[in-house]
């Protein structure tokens, strides 16, 4: 049974407890003056035993209403996440002795309210200090007591729950687990006739499917056979963790359920039809995480012509779907704060990135109908064109529909369209032109959400659609399509608004070239709509703007188009205060504007880059005093602010001195290389090395500093989590290198030592991190060679395995400049790597710089003339043919 309380040393004062009562009271009464009765709280937070009379409240009050035990309860789960650490040791005990009795109350809101504080205490302290709380729970579980079953079992769930590990880890000088104890019991619990207990007792197991400690591996059989008991449970709670526990079975351990695939899939096809959404929900989750499991396609494939028409069937919108009522909101109604996403403004970022695009996300909540179309793509990309006699069968026949009733099977039948976009290509190919011809009117369809679904799956056939315009028949198509867009982008409706200026900022990153000629009227439609949608369109808008920007890059630079394009986003930027988030996505938007029209640029750039120097002075101030400054700081002001900056020094190359020498920009920046946050260190290096490029002169009073705080980025154990600012700093160094030359030494061996470890423990590294670390290094070979040659057989086979990877492009020139100064001073320091440096300069497609073939030739050739009686030829012959094959047009 529960704990009893330990002999308490502690008793509360009877007028202490009735004030704090009686605020408690007032607390959740609807009609009383909160924020008054939080100062009164407040003052109590002064008496070291406050915490104490919470948790007497909580457990031993029992004449007083249960709301107001919860509520002491509550109040004490949020004091201690800041207190306990620091709480007298007497204190903490007597609070962990009052809840362990709480298990066991006869009041579920007090059982549950003591089992969320004691699982913040055990994520502040483990479980290992507290040894009571370990016997009391393993007690309740066995009295066979319902109450105490259940009590136990909720905080049992929340800490397995909240911080799995800590029941994972080992006991001082023993190798025994709490989880070890645990797992068998709960086990047992799946075939409680308690409902709850089935739940709990289930969803904590499957809290370690990941973490997968030896108990459950060795108990896997009666795992899975305790699923298989609970797969058609009477509670759709129960049934939803059974399906989570084979769709995380088979994200981290497919080999368990191989075995049982057969019954798993079709159980999962059963429950996909489950009454229950959040049921069905969960079983649909299975195929994508079986299409990414690389299992064997063959044991899926018999069962596509019942599960295609399934997932079909759940796109369709539910009746109580709030996309539904969100389709019908005007276009000219205000946004409320609500509405606008959070957005995230991804720091600048130099090299080759893996970047995930997720601008297919045109509904933002996540529901079965949107489950089933990611299902649906997963699977074409598996299974292709197979799946196609089976889909398109249905999509022709809820196409064919043409009544009112039935528009939300029409639009599913669209939705289906778009899934299988990428996956079923090559099938679909032959019919692109009819489709597409078919889904062009769609886009003035009566109904939004149809309007909306056809912009999206029309952009996922933009690469075709744009390759077609090479021809009559295909610009015809690709005109239809392209004014239809346009005029969707004016549509009333937000939702039509919001996936057409998504679908078109695709389109136009397919359709670079076609752009041009048309700027003035895609400009039209852009700042028309610009002037039209409410602010969290707006967005959409500025992107829009963005890639069309990148598209065309100096095409935008004609006095017509400009003379659309800014005035409108000039007098928003005026109208924006400096801390009005709406600025984020209008500072990204003149980012790729300045970027596109260069040195045309100029004639806006004074006041923009002067504000960008001041949000960033002003959140630097927030910092500190945000009080004063009249704003809170919000790190991603700076990050715009600095990509922005960024932006303006690509394009406006040299023009941009001017600016710099009349600001403070240099001491800024400093400040933002060295501040706490590693987006804001990551955009500033990004600045620097930008900076470097075309006004290094104007570094150069603060250069020391500089390179000091960008070396310190590449030797923190902390390298993988900050791998981006890394890069970046690692980056503007080697740009800086190239252009202050010996200035540079002061830090040469410092950076050395740290860009070593990194080429020779590149497994696991950012592509981008290794690159730019080998290009830095050569970089630096290259102005100071008397200083890194020494030291060049220490890392010669992993510098030239990493400068064989990289493309050919001016960065890989200056490396292979380094590379050529190290050798012509110390030869003998490449001659254990030399195998590997044929490689490396075999990678070369075509060295352009004339001057550079012919120092790598020298190199070649002066290793030829070292190596004599066949040495050389020797070396050549360790080689495969194709390094040999590039290495002859060097004449060696």
């Amino acid at each position: 049974m529960a704990a009893p309380a330990a002999a308490a040393t502690w008793q509360p004062q009877e007028a202490g407890f009735k004030e704090i009562c009686g605020l408690l009271e007032q607390q959740i009464s609807l009609s009383s003056d909160k924020s008054q009765i939080w100062q009164q709280l407040q003052h109590y937070y002064h008496f070291p035993d406050f915490n104490n009379y919470l948790a007497f409240i909580l457990a031993r009050a029992q004449g007083k209403p249960v709301e107001v035990r919860q509520a002491a309860g509550l109040l004490l789960k949020n004091n201690l996440k800041g207190t306990f650490e620091s709480m007298p040791p007497t204190n903490q005990e007597y609070i962990k002795a009052e809840l362990l009795p709480c298990l066991g109350s006869t009041d579920r809101e007090i059982r549950s309210t003591a089992g969320t504080i004691i699982s913040v205490i055990v994520q502040i302290g483990g479980v290992l200090g507290w040894p009571e709380l370990l016997n009391t729970l393993v007690k309740c579980l066995n009295s066979n007591d319902l109450v105490h079953m259940e009590g136990a079992m909720d905080a049992l769930s929340k800490i397995c729950e909240d911080i799995p590990q800590v029941l994972n880890a080992e006991s001082p000088g023993s190798s025994d687990r709490p989880i070890d104890v645990f797992i068998p019991r709960l086990l047992q619990l799946f075939q409680s006739p308690n409902a709850t207990l089935r739940k709990l007792a289930l969803g904590s197991v499957n809290q370690y499917i990941l973490l997968m400690p030896s108990v459950l591996y060795m108990s896997m059989d009666t795992y899975l056979q305790g699923l298989f008991v609970l797969a058609n449970d009477s509670s759709s709670e129960v049934r939803k963790l059974v399906c989570s526990a084979f769709v995380q079975l088979i994200e981290v351990h497919p080999p368990f359920i191989e075995p049982h695939l057969q019954n798993v899939i079709e159980y999962m096809l059963q429950v996909n039809k489950d009454p229950d959404e959040e049921v069905s929900l969960e079983a649909c989750e299975f195929w994508s995480a079986y299409c990414e499991a690389s299992l064997p396609p063959d044991n899926l494939r018999a069962f596509l012509p019942r599960l295609i028409p399934v997932l079909l069937s759940n796109m369709a919108y539910a009746d109580d779907d709030e996309s539904l009522l969100d389709a019908e909101e005007d276009g000219s109604l205000p946004d409320r704060d609500q509405d606008l996403k959070p957005r995230f403004h991804s720091s600048r970022f130099h090299g080759s990135e893996d970047a995930e695009d997720d601008d297919d996300d045109i509904v933002n909540i996540w529901n079965l109908r949107k489950c089933s179309a990611a299902a649906l793509d997963m699977i074409s990309n598996v299974f292709g064109d197979e799946i196609l006699p089976a889909l398109m069968t249905f999509v022709q026949s809820k196409l064919s529909l043409s009544d009112d009733a039935s528009w939300k099977e029409r639009e599913a039948a669209v939705l289906a369209l778009g899934a299988i976009a990428e996956g079923c290509i090559n099938g679909l190919y032959p019919h692109l032109s009819e489709i597409v011809a078919f889904l062009t009117p769609l886009l003035d369809d009566k109904f939004p959400l149809i309007r909306s679904i056809s912009c999206w799956t029309l952009s996922r056939f933009s690469k075709f659609i744009v390759q077609g315009a090479g021809h009559r028949e295909g610009h015809e198509q690709f005109e239809k399509v392209f004014m239809g867009l346009l005029r969707r982008i004016l549509d009333d409706n937000k939702r039509v608004q919001e996936a057409a200026c998504s679908a078109f900022a695709t389109l136009e990153e397919e359709a670079a070239d076609l752009l041009a000629p048309r700027l003035e009227i895609i400009l039209q439609h852009l700042m028309c709509a610009f002037g039209k949608y409410q602010r969290r369109n707006l967005r959409i808008v500025y992107d829009a703007i963005g890639t069309l920007a990148d598209a065309v890059g100096e095409e935008l630079n004609q006095p017509k188009s400009l003379e659309i394009l800014m005035p409108p986003l000039i007098a928003k930027w005026q109208q924006l205060s400096n801390s009005d988030k709406d600025l984020f996505p209008l500072l990204e938007c003149f980012t790729s504007i300045a970027q596109a029209l260069g040195s045309g640029f100029l004639q806006f750039s004074q006041p923009v880059f002067q504000r960008c120097l001041d949000i960033i002075q002003t959140q630097q101030l927030a910092k500190v005093d945000p009080v004063s400054v009249g704003v809170w700081f919000d790190k991603e002001f700076v990050v715009c602010s600095l990509d922005l900056l960024s932006g303006l020094t690509e394009g406006l190359g040299g023009g941009i001195e001017s600016l710099i020498l009349q600001s403070n920009l240099r001491d800024l920046l400093l400040q933002c290389c060295m501040d706490d946050s590693s987006d804001i260190r990551q955009s500033a290096f990004a600045l620097l090395g930008d900076l470097a490029r075309v006004c290094s002169a104007h570094l150069r009073p603060r250069l020391p500093e500089l390179l000091d705080v960008a070396a310190k980025q590449l030797n923190t154990p902390k390298l993988k989590e900050t791998i981006s600012v890394a890069n970046n700093a690692c980056w503007a160094i080697g740009e800086l290198a190239i252009k202050v030359n010996q200035e540079i030494s002061p830090v040469v061996m410092t950076v050395i030592s740290c860009l070593v470890p990194i080429l020779q423990h590149a497994e696991g590294l950012n592509k981008s991190l290794i690159e730019n670390s080998a290009i830095t290094l050569g970089r630096l070979a290259s102005v100071c060679p008397e200083l890194v040659s020494p030291h060049m057989e220490h890392f010669m086979q992993s510098w030239c395995t990493a400068l064989s990877m990289i493309r050919d492009d001016i960065e890989k020139e200056d490396a292979f400049r380094g590379l050529c100064a190290m050798v012509k001073a110390n030869p003998s320091g490449a001659l254990s790597s030399l195998a590997f440096l044929c490689r490396a300069i075999a990678s070369w497609h075509e060295i352009r710089s004339e001057d550079l073939h012919n120092e790598v030739s020298q190199v070649l050739l002066g290793y030829k003339q070292m190596l004599k009686n066949g040495a050389w030829e020797q070396c050549l012959s360790t080689l495969e043919p194709p390094v040999q094959e590039k290495l002859a047009k060097y004449k060696v």
